[in-house]
Protein backbone atom coordinates (compact mmCIF):
# COMPACT_ATOMS: atom_id res chain seq x y z
CA UNK A 1 0.00 0.00 0.00
CA UNK A 2 1.15 3.30 -0.61
CA UNK A 3 1.58 5.67 2.11
CA UNK A 4 1.96 9.46 2.23
CA UNK A 5 1.96 10.19 5.86
CA UNK A 6 5.47 8.46 8.17
CA UNK A 7 3.57 6.49 10.58
CA UNK A 8 5.37 3.90 12.76
CA UNK A 9 4.19 0.34 13.17
CA UNK A 10 4.86 -2.20 16.20
CA UNK A 11 3.01 -5.29 15.61
CA UNK A 12 1.40 -7.86 18.34
CA UNK A 13 3.45 -10.41 19.83
CA UNK A 14 0.56 -12.90 19.97
CA UNK A 15 -2.85 -12.44 17.56
CA UNK A 16 -5.66 -13.24 19.12
CA UNK A 17 -7.26 -14.16 16.30
CA UNK A 18 -7.36 -17.81 16.99
CA UNK A 19 -9.18 -17.32 19.90
CA UNK A 20 -11.92 -15.49 18.44
CA UNK A 21 -15.34 -17.17 18.08
CA UNK A 22 -16.04 -15.60 14.76
CA UNK A 23 -19.34 -16.93 15.09
CA UNK A 24 -20.97 -15.83 18.45
CA UNK A 25 -19.81 -12.38 18.32
CA UNK A 26 -21.37 -10.28 21.03
CA UNK A 27 -21.68 -6.79 19.59
CA UNK A 28 -18.42 -4.36 20.88
CA UNK A 29 -16.88 -7.09 22.82
CA UNK A 30 -14.42 -8.62 20.89
CA UNK A 31 -11.53 -5.89 19.86
CA UNK A 32 -9.05 -6.29 17.24
CA UNK A 33 -4.91 -6.85 17.33
CA UNK A 34 -4.36 -3.16 16.69
CA UNK A 35 -5.39 0.68 17.22
CA UNK A 36 -3.90 4.13 15.49
CA UNK A 37 -3.28 6.55 17.48
CA UNK A 38 -1.57 10.65 17.27
CA UNK A 39 -0.88 12.83 19.38
CA UNK A 40 -2.16 16.94 19.20
CA UNK A 41 0.58 18.93 21.07
CA UNK A 42 2.10 22.29 20.74
CA UNK A 43 -0.42 23.08 18.07
CA UNK A 44 -0.14 20.16 15.94
CA UNK A 45 -0.75 16.46 15.43
CA UNK A 46 2.51 14.62 15.78
CA UNK A 47 3.69 10.72 16.64
CA UNK A 48 1.55 8.76 14.29
CA UNK A 49 1.64 4.76 15.08
CA UNK A 50 0.24 1.98 15.24
CA UNK A 51 0.58 -0.15 18.13
CA UNK A 52 -1.00 -3.48 19.59
CA UNK A 53 -4.89 -2.93 21.52
CA UNK A 54 -4.07 -1.81 25.29
CA UNK A 55 -5.37 -0.18 27.85
CA UNK A 56 -4.56 3.24 28.38
CA UNK A 57 -2.58 5.18 31.45
CA UNK A 58 -4.15 8.06 32.32
CA UNK A 59 -3.51 10.83 35.31
CA UNK A 60 -6.62 11.26 37.52
CA UNK A 61 -6.40 15.05 36.89
CA UNK A 62 -7.20 14.32 33.06
CA UNK A 63 -9.92 16.79 31.15
CA UNK A 64 -11.83 14.46 29.61
CA UNK A 65 -12.76 12.46 33.13
CA UNK A 66 -13.88 15.91 34.78
CA UNK A 67 -15.62 17.45 31.60
CA UNK A 68 -16.40 15.33 28.80
CA UNK A 69 -14.45 17.00 25.80
CA UNK A 70 -14.51 13.92 23.69
CA UNK A 71 -15.92 12.74 20.32
CA UNK A 72 -16.17 9.86 18.31
CA UNK A 73 -17.59 8.16 15.50
CA UNK A 74 -19.14 4.77 14.27
CA UNK A 75 -18.25 3.25 10.54
CA UNK A 76 -17.66 -0.18 9.07
CA UNK A 77 -15.44 -1.44 6.60
CA UNK A 78 -16.90 -4.89 4.51
CA UNK A 79 -15.44 -7.56 2.40
CA UNK A 80 -16.43 -8.69 -0.87
CA UNK A 81 -16.16 -12.17 -2.48
CA UNK A 82 -12.46 -11.56 -3.80
CA UNK A 83 -11.47 -10.40 -0.38
CA UNK A 84 -11.12 -6.64 -1.29
CA UNK A 85 -11.74 -4.44 1.46
CA UNK A 86 -14.44 -2.22 1.20
CA UNK A 87 -15.35 1.42 3.46
CA UNK A 88 -18.53 2.49 3.72
CA UNK A 89 -18.90 6.61 3.23
CA UNK A 90 -15.73 7.29 5.33
CA UNK A 91 -15.57 10.44 3.95
CA UNK A 92 -18.44 11.54 5.89
CA UNK A 93 -17.55 10.06 8.85
CA UNK A 94 -14.31 12.14 8.62
CA UNK A 95 -16.32 15.10 7.71
CA UNK A 96 -18.80 14.55 10.90
CA UNK A 97 -15.96 13.79 13.53
CA UNK A 98 -14.56 17.43 12.64
CA UNK A 99 -18.05 19.02 13.16
CA UNK A 100 -18.19 17.37 16.54
CA UNK A 101 -14.86 18.49 17.34
CA UNK A 102 -16.01 22.32 16.33
CA UNK A 103 -18.81 22.23 18.34
CA UNK A 104 -16.63 20.29 21.39
CA UNK A 105 -13.54 22.92 21.03
CA UNK A 106 -11.43 20.09 19.82
CA UNK A 107 -9.33 20.78 16.87
CA UNK A 108 -9.66 18.87 14.00
CA UNK A 109 -8.39 16.16 12.26
CA UNK A 110 -6.72 16.52 8.85
CA UNK A 111 -8.17 14.11 6.38
CA UNK A 112 -5.20 12.88 5.20
CA UNK A 113 -4.32 11.86 8.99
CA UNK A 114 -7.47 10.33 9.16
CA UNK A 115 -7.69 8.16 5.81
CA UNK A 116 -4.34 7.41 5.85
CA UNK A 117 -4.29 6.02 9.86
CA UNK A 118 -7.30 4.36 9.21
CA UNK A 119 -6.38 2.68 5.85
CA UNK A 120 -2.77 1.45 7.62
CA UNK A 121 -5.07 0.07 10.48
CA UNK A 122 -7.39 -1.86 8.14
CA UNK A 123 -4.75 -3.27 6.28
CA UNK A 124 -3.01 -4.50 9.09
CA UNK A 125 -5.95 -5.94 10.56
CA UNK A 126 -7.53 -7.55 7.79
CA UNK A 127 -7.94 -10.90 8.75
CA UNK A 128 -10.42 -9.61 11.44
CA UNK A 129 -12.97 -8.14 9.05
CA UNK A 130 -15.52 -10.93 8.97
CA UNK A 131 -16.30 -12.67 5.41
CA UNK A 132 -20.06 -13.45 5.99
CA UNK A 133 -22.92 -12.19 5.10
CA UNK A 134 -24.41 -9.48 8.17
CA UNK A 135 -21.06 -9.44 9.59
CA UNK A 136 -18.71 -6.79 8.89
CA UNK A 137 -15.80 -4.58 11.08
CA UNK A 138 -16.99 -1.80 13.24
CA UNK A 139 -14.85 0.93 13.71
CA UNK A 140 -14.25 3.46 16.20
CA UNK A 141 -12.07 6.88 15.95
CA UNK A 142 -12.59 9.23 18.47
CA UNK A 143 -10.57 12.02 19.73
CA UNK A 144 -10.48 13.08 23.52
CA UNK A 145 -8.90 15.45 25.58
CA UNK A 146 -5.52 15.16 27.37
CA UNK A 147 -4.56 17.48 29.81
CA UNK A 148 -4.19 17.21 33.64
CA UNK A 149 -5.72 20.24 34.60
CA UNK A 150 -8.92 20.99 36.94
CA UNK A 151 -9.40 24.30 35.74
CA UNK A 152 -12.86 24.99 33.24
CA UNK A 153 -11.06 25.83 29.76
CA UNK A 154 -10.73 23.78 26.16
CA UNK A 155 -7.61 21.51 26.93
CA UNK A 156 -4.31 22.08 24.63
CA UNK A 157 -3.48 18.34 24.29
CA UNK A 158 -5.69 15.58 22.81
CA UNK A 159 -5.10 11.93 21.37
CA UNK A 160 -6.74 10.42 18.43
CA UNK A 161 -7.60 6.74 18.27
CA UNK A 162 -8.84 4.21 15.80
CA UNK A 163 -9.59 0.65 16.90
CA UNK A 164 -11.73 -1.92 15.61
CA UNK A 165 -13.66 -4.86 16.26
CA UNK A 166 -15.46 -7.70 14.16
CA UNK A 167 -19.38 -7.70 14.71
CA UNK A 168 -22.49 -9.49 13.90
CA UNK A 169 -26.08 -7.47 13.77
CA UNK A 170 -26.48 -4.76 16.83
CA UNK A 171 -30.62 -6.29 17.09
CA UNK A 172 -30.64 -9.40 15.91
CA UNK A 173 -34.55 -9.03 16.33
CA UNK A 174 -37.33 -5.53 15.40
CA UNK A 175 -37.46 -3.30 18.37
CA UNK A 176 -39.68 -2.01 20.51
CA UNK A 177 -39.42 2.03 21.39
CA UNK A 178 -41.44 3.61 24.00
CA UNK A 179 -42.26 7.60 23.30
CA UNK A 180 -40.35 9.82 25.71
CA UNK A 181 -41.88 13.18 27.11
CA UNK A 182 -40.52 13.80 30.32
CA UNK A 183 -36.46 13.92 29.70
CA UNK A 184 -34.50 15.61 27.07
CA UNK A 185 -31.96 14.19 24.86
CA UNK A 186 -30.99 17.67 23.15
CA UNK A 187 -32.58 20.85 22.80
CA UNK A 188 -32.10 23.58 19.97
CA UNK A 189 -28.44 25.36 20.95
CA UNK A 190 -26.73 22.18 22.34
CA UNK A 191 -24.57 19.54 21.53
CA UNK A 192 -27.33 17.40 20.16
CA UNK A 193 -26.31 17.32 16.21
CA UNK A 194 -22.70 16.52 17.52
CA UNK A 195 -21.33 12.63 18.48
CA UNK A 196 -20.04 13.80 21.70
CA UNK A 197 -19.63 11.27 24.87
CA UNK A 198 -21.80 13.15 26.83
CA UNK A 199 -24.89 13.09 24.78
CA UNK A 200 -25.06 9.53 25.44
CA UNK A 201 -24.77 9.88 29.14
CA UNK A 202 -27.57 11.85 29.66
CA UNK A 203 -29.60 9.47 27.87
CA UNK A 204 -28.81 6.46 29.50
CA UNK A 205 -31.02 7.21 32.71
CA UNK A 206 -34.37 7.65 31.00
CA UNK A 207 -33.16 4.80 28.24
CA UNK A 208 -32.80 2.25 31.88
CA UNK A 209 -36.41 3.11 32.55
CA UNK A 210 -37.67 2.33 29.72
CA UNK A 211 -35.91 -0.98 29.45
CA UNK A 212 -37.31 -1.91 32.90
CA UNK A 213 -40.77 -1.33 31.50
CA UNK A 214 -39.97 -4.05 28.57
CA UNK A 215 -38.68 -1.38 25.80
CA UNK A 216 -35.61 -1.72 23.86
CA UNK A 217 -35.63 2.02 23.44
CA UNK A 218 -37.07 5.43 23.25
CA UNK A 219 -37.82 7.54 21.09
CA UNK A 220 -37.18 11.41 22.03
CA UNK A 221 -39.18 14.08 21.45
CA UNK A 222 -37.85 18.16 20.87
CA UNK A 223 -36.91 19.69 24.40
CA UNK A 224 -39.05 22.44 24.18
CA UNK A 225 -42.32 21.08 23.73
CA UNK A 226 -42.57 17.35 23.77
CA UNK A 227 -44.63 17.45 20.78
CA UNK A 228 -42.29 16.57 18.28
CA UNK A 229 -40.87 13.22 16.81
CA UNK A 230 -36.96 13.56 17.30
CA UNK A 231 -34.49 10.29 17.00
CA UNK A 232 -33.85 7.43 19.14
CA UNK A 233 -31.27 6.31 21.32
CA UNK A 234 -28.75 4.69 19.10
CA UNK A 235 -30.77 5.38 15.51
CA UNK A 236 -32.29 8.29 13.19
CA UNK A 237 -36.12 7.27 12.75
CA UNK A 238 -38.17 7.16 9.87
CA UNK A 239 -41.85 6.42 9.28
CA UNK A 240 -44.05 5.11 6.42
CA UNK A 241 -46.99 6.74 6.44
CA UNK A 242 -49.54 6.68 3.12
CA UNK A 243 -46.76 5.77 1.23
CA UNK A 244 -44.42 8.79 2.31
CA UNK A 245 -41.22 8.49 4.19
CA UNK A 246 -41.12 11.10 7.27
CA UNK A 247 -38.16 11.75 9.03
CA UNK A 248 -36.99 14.64 11.21
CA UNK A 249 -35.19 17.19 9.67
CA UNK A 250 -31.11 17.73 11.00
CA UNK A 251 -31.19 21.94 10.25
CA UNK A 252 -32.10 21.99 14.21
CA UNK A 253 -28.68 21.39 15.59
CA UNK A 254 -30.87 18.78 17.68
CA UNK A 255 -30.22 14.96 15.96
CA UNK A 256 -27.51 13.89 14.78
CA UNK A 257 -26.47 14.06 10.60
CA UNK A 258 -26.97 10.34 10.35
CA UNK A 259 -24.93 8.96 7.62
CA UNK A 260 -27.10 6.05 7.15
CA UNK A 261 -29.94 8.18 7.29
CA UNK A 262 -28.52 10.36 4.18
CA UNK A 263 -27.94 7.00 2.28
CA UNK A 264 -31.22 5.80 3.06
CA UNK A 265 -32.70 9.13 1.59
CA UNK A 266 -30.89 9.25 -1.14
CA UNK A 267 -31.96 5.40 -1.81
CA UNK A 268 -35.59 6.59 -1.69
CA UNK A 269 -35.95 9.33 -3.82
CA UNK A 270 -34.11 7.28 -6.22
CA UNK A 271 -37.12 4.31 -6.06
CA UNK A 272 -39.50 6.92 -6.47
CA UNK A 273 -40.65 7.26 -2.95
CA UNK A 274 -41.97 10.59 -1.90
CA UNK A 275 -39.72 12.04 0.83
CA UNK A 276 -40.40 14.53 3.37
CA UNK A 277 -38.07 15.73 5.81
CA UNK A 278 -40.07 17.15 8.68
CA UNK A 279 -41.03 16.87 12.50
CA UNK A 280 -43.89 14.29 12.92
CA UNK A 281 -46.00 15.21 15.70
CA UNK A 282 -46.88 13.36 18.47
CA UNK A 283 -50.53 13.86 18.07
CA UNK A 284 -49.52 13.11 14.24
CA UNK A 285 -48.25 9.77 15.26
CA UNK A 286 -50.73 8.89 17.56
CA UNK A 287 -53.77 9.75 14.98
CA UNK A 288 -51.51 7.77 12.65
CA UNK A 289 -50.92 4.65 15.09
CA UNK A 290 -55.00 4.17 15.93
CA UNK A 291 -55.58 4.65 12.03
CA UNK A 292 -53.40 1.60 11.46
CA UNK A 293 -52.18 4.22 8.54
CA UNK A 294 -48.29 3.59 9.45
CA UNK A 295 -46.99 0.79 6.76
CA UNK A 296 -43.86 1.11 8.85
CA UNK A 297 -41.57 2.29 10.99
CA UNK A 298 -37.81 1.82 11.71
CA UNK A 299 -34.31 3.23 12.84
CA UNK A 300 -31.50 4.12 10.85
CA UNK A 301 -27.38 4.26 11.98
CA UNK A 302 -24.50 2.86 11.32
CA UNK A 303 -24.45 0.28 14.14
CA UNK A 304 -28.17 -0.92 13.59
CA UNK A 305 -28.35 0.05 9.54
CA UNK A 306 -31.55 -0.72 9.52
CA UNK A 307 -33.97 -1.50 12.73
CA UNK A 308 -37.58 -2.59 12.21
CA UNK A 309 -40.08 -1.54 14.89
CA UNK A 310 -42.82 -3.50 16.23
CA UNK A 311 -44.10 -1.75 18.82
CA UNK A 312 -44.65 1.90 20.09
CA UNK A 313 -45.57 2.69 23.36
CA UNK A 314 -47.47 5.90 23.45
CA UNK A 315 -49.74 7.88 26.09
CA UNK A 316 -49.92 4.68 28.06
CA UNK A 317 -50.78 2.55 25.20
CA UNK A 318 -48.48 -0.11 22.92
CA UNK A 319 -49.15 -0.34 19.36
CA UNK A 320 -48.41 -3.25 17.80
CA UNK A 321 -46.94 -2.45 13.72
CA UNK A 322 -48.12 -4.99 11.20
CA UNK A 323 -45.38 -7.44 9.98
CA UNK A 324 -42.97 -6.16 7.36
CA UNK A 325 -43.39 -7.86 4.33
CA UNK A 326 -40.94 -8.69 1.73
CA UNK A 327 -41.48 -6.03 -0.56
CA UNK A 328 -41.48 -2.98 1.78
CA UNK A 329 -39.07 -0.17 1.84
CA UNK A 330 -37.33 -0.76 4.61
CA UNK A 331 -36.45 -4.68 3.55
CA UNK A 332 -35.99 -3.39 -0.36
CA UNK A 333 -33.28 -0.37 0.83
CA UNK A 334 -31.80 -2.66 3.20
CA UNK A 335 -30.95 -5.32 0.22
CA UNK A 336 -29.81 -2.12 -1.94
CA UNK A 337 -27.17 -1.00 1.13
CA UNK A 338 -26.33 -4.57 1.79
CA UNK A 339 -25.32 -4.88 -1.71
CA UNK A 340 -23.33 -1.71 -2.26
CA UNK A 341 -21.67 -2.17 1.30
CA UNK A 342 -20.55 -6.19 -0.25
CA UNK A 343 -19.61 -4.74 -3.48
CA UNK A 344 -22.69 -7.27 -4.93
CA UNK A 345 -23.69 -4.74 -7.68
CA UNK A 346 -21.75 -1.56 -8.98
CA UNK A 347 -21.24 1.65 -6.88
CA UNK A 348 -22.16 4.31 -8.94
CA UNK A 349 -22.82 6.84 -5.86
CA UNK A 350 -19.46 6.77 -4.76
CA UNK A 351 -19.97 5.56 -1.22
CA UNK A 352 -17.38 3.08 -1.54
CA UNK A 353 -12.90 3.10 -0.96
CA UNK A 354 -11.91 -0.26 -1.54
CA UNK A 355 -8.48 -1.12 -0.36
Amino acid sequence: METKLQIDITKTSKSKLQETDFDNLVFGKTISDHMFVADFKKGEWTDFRIEPYAPLSLNPANATLHYGQSVFEGMKAYKNDEGDILLFRADANQKRLNESAVRMCIPEVPEELFMEGLMQLLDLDRDWIPNKPGYSLYIRPFIFATDDYLGIRPSENYKFMIFTCPVGHYYSKPVTVKVEQKYTRAAEGGTGAAKAAGNYAGSLYPALLAQKEGYDQLIWTDGKTHQNIEESGTMNLMFMINNTLITAPTNKGTILKGITRDSVLKLAKEMGYPVEERFLTVQELEKALIENSIQEAFGTGTAATIAHIAKIHLNGVDYELSSKSPDSFSIQVLETLDKIKYGKVEDNRGWIIKL
